[in-house]
């Protein structure tokens, strides 16, 4: 039984994949990437945290937003194109509607100072959710000490010297890439 059970969470189908990115895609507003994670590695295990961290790594690295990429990464690994299509389109279909309504009540009583306070709330609730999912990924890498000066290089050139994302993640993978070259080839 536990055999079965684990080879359907490793391989959904695409009504699983549509339901489990809808789920993500209505758990929050600005900031569902550690909805993302928890489905997909904690709740399904549809990927290992390593690999969430990988995956994740490159879909920040390509144009658009990471989430929308990561489904479509995710529905491209378990289902192809069709996977490709569905995943995202069950993550955005549920907060495409919501948001049509909350922009007609926004625009009606947006000026309230209640609908002010709910939304500053909501804010500290995204910044809380963003700094969790941060701690759960560094747990997810701390048995690799190798990445820990790559982690700190990037934080340093971007926030603190704030140079340009694109060349930063440009010298990233030159650097990356040399050092697993030069690791390979000690081998």
């Amino acid at each position: 039984m536990t055999a079965a059970i684990s080879e359907n969470q490793s391989r959904p189908d695409l009504r699983a994949l549509f339901l489990g990115f809808s789920g993500v895609g209505l758990s929050g507003f600005g900031g569902v990437l550690p909805f993302a994670r928890r489905m997909l590695v904690e709740q399904k295990a549809w990927l290992t945290a390593e690999e969430f961290n990988a995956q994740l790594g490159l879909c920040q690295f390509l144009p658009g937003p990471n989430v929308i990429n990561l489904a479509v990464v995710v529905g491209k690994r378990y289902q192809g194109v069709a996977g490709a299509i569905v995943a995202p389109l069950g993550l955005l279909a549920g907060p495409f509607a919501i948001v049509l309504l909350l922009a007609m009540l926004y625009d009606r009583y947006g000026s309230l100072p209640l609908a002010q306070s709910m939304l500053r709330g909501i804010a500290a609730v995204g910044c809380g959710l963003l700094f969790a999912m941060a701690w759960r990924m560094g747990v997810a890498i701390k048995d690799k000490p190798l990445f820990l000066p790559f982690t700190a290089l990037t934080v340093v050139a971007i926030a603190g010297l704030r140079w340009p994302m694109p060349a930063v993640m440009l010298g990233g993978l030159l650097l990356a890439g040399g050092l697993a070259y030069w690791k390979l080839g000690r081998r």
